[in-house]
C-alpha cells in the first residue's frame, strides 16, 4: 500500500490526539512541532490545520499556532438535540428489531464491557457511539443515516471528556444499553424510545453545568 500523502498523514495525527484527548482543549499546537511530530515539512502542516479549523476543531493564529477549541456548552445542547430527534425516531423504527441487529448490539455491548474494565476510554467511545449508530442504520434511511454520521467527531469527542469527568458514566452507559437491547429484543418501541431519550438526554446535564 502506498503511503498516505503527508497532508492527509498530518491531519489524521492531529484529529486523533484531539478526539481521543491527547491535544487538549486550549493546547497551542505550533507548525514545527506537528512537522517534527509527523515526519514531514511546514507546507502539509498548514493544508492539514486549515481543514481542521473548517471542522471547527482548532482555531488559526498567524504567527502563533492553532488552538486546539475546547468542547463549548452550546456545542454540546446542540449535539444532545439532534440526537434525541434522530435517535427516539430510529429507536421506535428498529422495532420489530431484526435477528442481525440484536446480535450486533450484544456484541458491541460485551466489547464496551471489556473497553472499560481495560480502561481504554477512546476505545470505549468509539463502541459507545457504534451502538446508536447501528439502531439508526437499521432504519434503512440513508439521509438520516448521513445527517447521523456527521455528529461522529463531536459525540466522540464528547464521549471520551465526560468518561474523564465522570468515569462512573461507563458502567452506567453499559447498564443503559443494556435496557435499550432488552426493549428492542422485547420489541416496545415506546420503552425503547424513552430509553433512549433517558441515556442522550443526560448529556444536557452537561450543558448545564450539572452533574447527575
Amino acid at each position: 500500500m502506498p503511503a498516505a500523502p503527508a497532508a492527509e498523514r498530518v491531519y489524521t495525527h492531529i484529529k486523533q490526539a484531539v478526539l481521543d484527548r491527547r491535544y487538549e482543549g486550549g493546547t497551542l499546537l505550533t507548525e514545527g512541532e506537528l512537522a517534527d511530530a509527523v515526519g514531514v515539512s511546514r507546507t502539509p502542516v498548514r493544508e492539514a490545520l486549515l481543514k481542521l479549523e473548517v471542522e471547527g476543531l482548532i482555531k488559526l493564529y498567524p504567527k502563533k499556532g492553532a488552538l486546539v477549541l475546547a468542547v463549548s456548552a452550546q456545542e454540546i445542547a446542540d449535539v444532545v438535540e439532534t440526537r434525541l430527534l434522530v435517535e427516539e425516531h430510529a429507536a421506535r423504527k428498529a422495532v420489530p428489531a431484526s435477528p442481525r441487529l440484536l446480535a450486533r448490539l450484544e456484541e458491541l455491548l460485551e466489547q464496551q464491557k471489556r473497553q472499560g474494565e481495560e480502561g481504554d476510554l477512546a476505545a470505549v467511545a468509539v463502541t459507545d457511539r457504534c451502538f446508536h449508530a447501528e439502531i439508526v442504520r437499521s432504519g434503512g434511511n440513508a439521509i438520516l443515516s448521513r445527517l447521523y454520521d456527521q455528529l461522529r467527531d463531536r459525540q466522540l469527542r464528547m464521549g471520551v471528556a465526560v468518561m474523564h469527568s465522570h468515569p462512573d458514566r461507563i458502567t452506567k452507559n453499559v447498564a443503559e444499553h443494556s435496557e435499550i437491547l432488552q426493549a428492542l429484543r422485547a420489541g416496545d418501541p415506546d420503552a425503547a424510545a424513552a430509553l433512549v431519550h433517558r441515556h442522550v438526554g443526560w448529556f444536557s446535564n452537561l450543558a448545564r453545568g450539572e452533574v447527575r
